[in-house]
């Protein structure tokens, strides 16, 4: 099988709008969840989220580009461009069949299809609905438009696997180059769910967090007093290269992905299983295919989103898969950027990549009162970073309908 590096990262996020102020962000432990203010949340029980601000899409997009997509889908386009911009690869010397797209959307032009319906029932639209609706909307437009604007040919569609989205996207990509389908994928996720149906349905199911009064802390994972979480918007994309490709054009090598695995837990619609079997097996298939035991593991970036029952499930799953590892620490930084559902798995492996490259663990903020119900002999990284060598980094993503994912990195 053929080795699969990174060359490239872009972002762009809550916390910042390029890799190095996003990372720098992380390390400061910033979080930006306020009031929404893209529309009215007061009739909802949740009325915060971690928005994207002053969000400038023309710096890397033509003005057609923005006319003709949603949100979703500029939040990727930016991300991508941004990540093979920092590659150095040049699409127009390879063969265009040779770099692909595979890109995660959990949900997809939310926006879109509410400002539509609304124009439809109110008249204020004729005729009733834009051209541009369908090709806005549906979630294979991230993929096809990053296609379209560098003009690459290969194989290229879009994953959907709740918020394991972006992970089953990299899995894709690290198993079509390995298996020497392509040289080059462009891949990561996007998602820009802050809209009345998307937290009006969030906020009904009582899944996010309602601390309105001091809402920079409300993601706390691993906190006695969580309540849900916080819901964020933006992309992440990463360059996956073959090995000897990457080596032969000299590019820098951020890491190399070494596994990547899913399962499923086939027990609820929403809630994860309360022993984290399914997700343990998944964290342990990426270890036995990575040929890595478990102590040597530096660092794992949780899924954990805030929610009572998630937090401790996942940890659960971790020493079901792991054991009692003295050497490996965890942190959930959706403490810090809030839940990005789709697009959370991208930006943290991103996360995942840096900690290897700088030899520093983040943080989980806003523990105040560790929750009594963790397990013992479980490492978090609590309020401030850690130096630590990482040679080793997980990251987890688990969505709706009992999707587990993980992914795992090692310094090259």
């Amino acid at each position: 099988m053929k080795r699969v590096v990174i060359t490239g990262m872009g972002t762009i996020n809550p916390l910042g709008d390029n890799i190095d102020t996003f990372w720098d962000n992380i390390l400061l432990g910033e979080n930006r969840t306020a009031i929404i203010s893209r529309f009215d949340a007061s009739l909802f029980r949740t009325q915060i989220a971690s928005e994207i601000k002053n969000f400038q899409p023309e710096k890397y997009l033509e003005r057609n580009e923005i006319k003709r997509s949603d949100l979703f889908t500029q939040y990727a386009l930016y991300s991508a461009s941004q990540a093979l911009e920092d590659s150095g690869l040049d699409p127009n010397t390879m063969d265009p069949f040779d770099i692909g797209v595979i890109w995660g959307v959990g949900q997809g032009g939310m926006e879109t299809f509410e400002n539509e319906v609304e124009n439809y029932v109110t008249g204020n639209y004729i005729p009733r609905f834009s051209p541009f609706f369908v090709p806005r909307l549906i979630v294979n437009m991230a993929s096809g438009m990053i296609s379209m604007k560098f003009g690459l040919q290969g194989i290229n569609y879009t994953t959907v696997s709740a918020c394991a989205t972006s992970n089953t996207a990299f899995m894709d990509a690290f198993n079509y180059i390995r298996l020497g389908k392509a040289k080059v994928f462009i891949s990561g996720g996007s998602e820009a769910p802050i809209t009345p149906a998307s937290v009006g349905g969030f906020s009904a199911m009582k899944a996010m967090s309602g601390r309105h009064d001091d809402p920079k802390t409300a993601s706390r994972p691993f906190d006695r007093d969580r309540d849900g979480f916080v819901m964020g918007e933006g992309a992440g994309a990463l360059i996956l290269e073959e090995y000897e490709h990457a080596k032969k054009r000299g590019a820098k090598i951020y890491a190399e992905l070494v596994g990547a695995s899913m399962t499923a837990d086939a027990y609820h619609m929403t809630s994860p299983h309360p022993e984290g079997i399914g997700a343990a097996k998944a964290m342990s298939l990426a270890l036995e295919e990575a040929q890595i035991n478990s102590d040597q593991l530096d660092y794992l970036n949780l899924h954990a989103t805030s929610t009572p029952v998630g937090d401790i499930a996942e940890l659960k799953a971790m020493q079901l898969a792991f054991g009692k590892s003295s050497n490996l620490w965890v942190s959930s930084t959706k403490s810090m950027t809030g839940h990005l559902l789709g697009a959370a798995g991208a930006i943290e492996a991103i996360i995942a990549i840096k900690s290897i490259n700088n030899n520093v663990i983040p943080a989980t903020i806003n523990i105040e009162n560790i929750d009594p119900a963790i397990p013992e002999g479980i490492n978090i990284v609590v309020n401030q970073p850690l130096e630590k060598t990482v040679h080793t980094a997980m990251s987890n993503a688990f969505g709706f309908g009992g999707h587990n994912s993980s992914i795992l990195f090692k310094k090259i």
